[in-house]
């Protein structure tokens, strides 16, 4: 079992900046890929970008490439996404999750554990 807590969600006017933690317990936190997804209301969960296990690959989706950095720090068991110049349509809950297998993970199936998500807010 891995247990994922997001945090650092908020509200922030567009073109701002927050950046997301989400610490995991239990299971050893360096041997899986990480991954972040968001879930805006009334739509489907959607993938956001994955890290691999050391860090040194990362992977994400069109719409926020070159906005967004996915980072892991193995030591502190703890996962981060940097989101810069934010948009509106960024509103979401944000959920950090733990992949099930290494490699090509995009999609929601490929995950084993969720954190229990947290909200960013962008306002225009």
């Amino acid at each position: 079992q891995v247990q994922l807590v997001e945090s650092g969600g908020g509200l922030v006017q567009a073109g701002g900046s927050l950046r997301l933690s989400c610490a995991a317990s239990g299971r050893t936190f360096s041997g899986h890929t990480m991954g972040w997804f968001r879930q805006a209301p009334g739509q489907e969960r959607e993938f956001v970008g994955f890290i691999s296990m050391s860090g040194g690959s990362t992977y994400y989706a069109d719409s926020v490439k070159g906005r967004f950095t996915i980072s892991r720090d193995n030591v502190k068991n703890t996962g981060y996404l940097q989101m810069n110049n934010l948009k509106p349509e960024d509103t979401a809950v944000y959920y950090c999750a733990v992949a099930r297998a290494l490699g090509f993970v995009t999609t929601r199936d490929m995950y084993a554990y969720w954190g229990q998500g947290t909200q960013v807010t962008v306002s225009s």
